[in-house]
C-alpha cells in the first residue's frame, strides 16, 4: 500500500519556532508550507523550500486567513473574491521563493478558517477552485473528504488527495471535533499508532463518541503545531511501514 504523510509547515514567525521542522521534514512526503499570513515569513519559506528539497519532500501552499495573533483560527468576515485574492497573493509568494530555491510547489492544503470556509461554502469553494486551476492546472488539492472544495475541484478538473487527520478526534458526522473540546487534539504516540493502523486495515476510525466510521483518505496529516509532532509523525510512518506499506509523495501517489 502506497500512502502519504503530510505535515502543516513553517508556522513560526520571526525567531519564533513551533517544532523542529528539520527533523518532521525528515519523515514526511509533503510539507503543506505557511505563507506568512497566519505564520510564516519569507525567510522560514525558504528554509523550509530548501531543506524540502534536500529532503526530496513535496513542498505545497497553506494559506490561511490574514490571521497573526489568532494563528488563522479565527474567522474573518470576508466574500468569496476576497478571500481568492488573499488565497492567489499566499500561493504566489511561495511560488516565488520555490523556483528561487530550485524547487516547485504541487499542491495547495488550506489552513484552520481558510479551510472551513472553502470547505463549507459552495460559492467560496467554486471560486477558489477556479483560481487554483487558473494558477496551475496541475496543482493538486488537499483536503478532508466529503467537503465543498472536494466537489468544486473536481468540477473544474483538479487531482485531489484526500486526508485522515492522525492527530484530531472525529465525531460521528466525520467531522473534526472542536479544539476548544477535551481530547479533541491526540497527543499519545499510542492512540496515534492505533488509529493509523485501524485506519489503514480497515479505512475506518473512532469517533470521539466510540462510533466506527469510514475514511476516505490517501494521505495521514500530522500538524507541526500538535505537542510531540516530530514523534507522533515517526509513529506514523513506522505503522506504515511495518504493514508493509510504503510512504510516497502525493504526485507519485496520484499517477
Amino acid at each position: 500500500m502506497k500512502i502519504g504523510i503530510n505535515s502543516d509547515m513553517g508556522e513560526g514567525f520571526g525567531n519564533y519556532r513551533i517544532c523542529d521542522d528539520e527533523a518532521l521534514m525528515g519523515i514526511i512526503s509533503s510539507a503543506n508550507v505557511a505563507c506568512g499570513f497566519h505564520a510564516g515569513d519569507p525567510i522560514i519559506m525558504d528554509r523550509m523550500v530548501r531543506l524540502a528539497k534536500q529532503k526530496g519532500v513535496e513542498v505545497g501552499a497553506h494559506p490561511g486567513l490574514p490571521d497573526l495573533l489568532g494563528f488563522g483560527r479565527r474567522v474573518i468576515q470576508m466574500d468569496a473574491a476576497e478571500l481568492e485574492k488573499h488565497m492567489v497573493y499566499q500561493i504566489g509568494a511561495l511560488q516565488a521563493i520555490a523556483a528561487n530555491a530550485g524547487h516547485r510547489v504541487t499542491h495547495v492544503s488550506f489552513h484552520a478558517a481558510m479551510g472551513n470556509m472553502v470547505n463549507a461554502d459552495p460559492d467560496m469553494a467554486d471560486i477558489v477552485a477556479r483560481a487554483i486551476a487558473t494558477i496551475n492546472r496541475d496543482f493538486i488539492v488537499f483536503s478532508q473528504p466529503d467537503a465543498e472544495i472536494v466537489r468544486a475541484a473536481r468540477k473544474v478538473g483538479l487531482r485531489l488527495l484526500t486526508l485522515f487527520l492522525a492527530d484530531r478526534a472525529y465525531d460521528e458526522n466525520g467531522h473534526l471535533v472542536s479544539r476548544k473540546l477535551p481530547n479533541s487534539v491526540i497527543t499519545s504516540t499510542e492512540a496515534v499508532a492505533e488509529r493509523v493502523k485501524r485506519f489503514l486495515d480497515s479505512g475506518t476510525v473512532q469517533t470521539i463518541e466510540g462510533k466506527s466510521i469510514k475514511v476516505e483518505a490517501r494521505s495521514i496529516l500530522i500538524h507541526s503545531d500538535t505537542p510531540g509532532s516530530v514523534n507522533l509523525a515517526g509513529t506514523v510512518r513506522r505503522v506504515i511501514e511495518q504493514g508493509g506499506g510504503e510512504v510516497t509523495p502525493a504526485t507519485v501517489l496520484l499517477n
